[in-house]
């Protein structure tokens, strides 16, 4: 129930330059990054108290992967992953970015720096029409206000929320009861303008109109678009419709779960569309786990934040119905493991351009698997290391989360700083985390560690190993 807007979503000003490009070699791409979703939040993915169906008919027509993961268990390293096919340490964003003393604190940068080999920009010089549209969080919030523009990370066009540089929507919330809307995040107006103040409960639809009017503007232009539709549901506080209301938090959650999935429909039938269908992928995730008392991750350990399961794998579903292999459609792919930093490289092959010579990118190409030729996932283990502020004892939980993490076939190992605490499980037959057999495999836990030091060692510290 759309209570209130301010004025209009104003288009913002692509700058769509006609640069050669052939279409028949240069899908559309679509990237749908859900904020603080739980991996069993779907009802494609076990969720029986609501029905995500336009969701659900995503994977229907595409493929689902259940042994997907983000590069964080939180937002702001998990988008960098995204955006630049690397781990997030390697620009020193490692946790949410905050207000500048927070930052320095934390030993984290203040922002994505430009420099970073961002999947955008290539597409962009290649010819893509490029737009992000939702939560940025990778630079420009609180009282960071001399971030680089969106369009400096190779966007034409973008509208963020308040936690990104440039033109934005910002929300008016309802609860029973109340006569007028209330506003929050208000000072984001230093961030940018034009400002557009909106419904909470509709800012997902916000977003979606101005994707779809960037599709519009692309249609003559016979150049493909690289779109992020980067909604700040289902994030709390959370404010469902009215007409959804609930008590306790997990049923707003809900409530916001299913108002996002209906406004999400406009998007994915557009899509579906004869001059799209066959020629677009989307790839749709959540950004990491789940706020713990909100979402859920059933039967996985853990929730946002936290490096056991569930606060780093995500749902995927690869939607890419002219692309795929046909027998692979309304599949599920259980066995592939990969990671976002791994989608971003397949993206470069699935779009034709070459990744960046002059950096080396963390992520492998898992195309095959993404268009359902290959089982196979990712050949080299995955890393993680801790937020620097999320020690563990809280949100949630009364236990220590461990500071450093790696993934390797069946196997997950976690460990303290220190060496204290060393975790191993055996994923295929424990996916819930809940018997550490570290003592029973003693060469596997010596590999894992030395393998994730190494790693850790390598990266540039933040202020969790102080």
């Amino acid at each position: 129930m759309n209570r209130i807007t301010s004025a209009p979503i104003l288009a913002i000003g692509l700058l769509i330059a006609v640069l050669p490009c052939s279409r028949a070699e240069t899908p559309n791409i679509v990237t749908v990054f859900i904020d603080d979703m739980g991996w069993s939040d779907l009802s494609c993915f076990g969720n029986d108290e609501v029905e995500t169906e336009h969701i659900d008919r995503l994977a229907a027509e595409g493929i689902r992967f259940t042994q997907f993961y983000v590069n964080s268990p939180i937002c702001s390293p998990s988008r960098v992953a995204l955006s630049t096919g690397q781990y997030p340490q390697r620009w020193r964003i490692t946790s949410y970015l905050n207000n500048r003393k927070s930052n320095r604190e934390r030993g984290m940068a203040q922002w994505l720096d430009p420099e970073a080999p961002m999947l955008a920009r290539a597409l962009q010089n290649a010819g893509y029409a490029t737009g992000h549209f939702g939560k940025w969080h990778m630079g420009g919030q609180r009282d960071v206000d001399e971030a680089p523009p969106i369009s400096a990370y190779g966007f034409d066009a973008s509208l963020t929320n308040f936690e990104g540089m440039g033109a934005k929507l910002l929300p008016l919330t309802w609860e029973p009861g109340w006569e007028k809307p209330r506003k929050i995040w208000g000072k984001a107006e230093i961030l940018g303008e034009p400002v557009t103040w909106m419904d909470r409960s509709r800012i997902t639809e916000g977003f979606v109109t101005e994707a779809l009017d960037f599709i519009d503007a692309t249609a003559g232009e016979n150049r493909p678009f690289f779109i992020n539709l980067w909604p700040d549901d289902v994030h709390t506080p959370l404010f469902p419709p009215l007409d959804r209301w609930a008590d306790g938090q997990r049923g707003r959650y809900l409530g916001v779960l299913d108002a996002m999935d209906e406004q999400l429909g406009p998007l994915f039938d557009r899509l579906r569309e004869d001059d799209l269908r066959e020629t677009t992928i989307v790839i749709f995730c959540s950004d990491n786990g789940h706020h713990e008392g909100a979402g859920r991750s059933a039967p996985l350990r853990g929730a946002k934040t936290w490096l056991y399961e569930g606060g780093i794998r995500s749902p995927l579903i690869v939607w890419a119905p002219g692309l795929m292999e046909p027998g692979a459609i309304g599949t599920t792919n259980e066995s592939a493991i990969f990671s976002a930093i791994d989608i971003n490289r397949s993206l470069y092959t699935l779009a034709g351009v070459s990744s960046p010579s002059e950096i080396e990118l963390d992520g492998e190409d898992v195309s095959a698997a993404m268009l359902g030729r290959s089982p196979a996932g990712r050949s080299a283990p995955l890393f993680w290391r801790r937020p620097p502020d999320r020690p563990g004892f809280g949100f949630g939980y009364e236990e220590d989360n461990p500071d450093l993490a790696v993934r390797e076939g069946k196997w997950k190992y976690l460990v303290n700083y220190d060496g204290s605490t060393p975790q191993l499980y055996d994923l295929e037959a424990d996916p819930s985390e809940s018997t550490n057999v570290a003592t029973e495999h003693p060469d596997v836990v010596k590999r894992l560690h030395d393998a994730v030091t190494v790693w850790n060692e390598g990266m540039p510290q933040d202020a969790g190993s102080r």
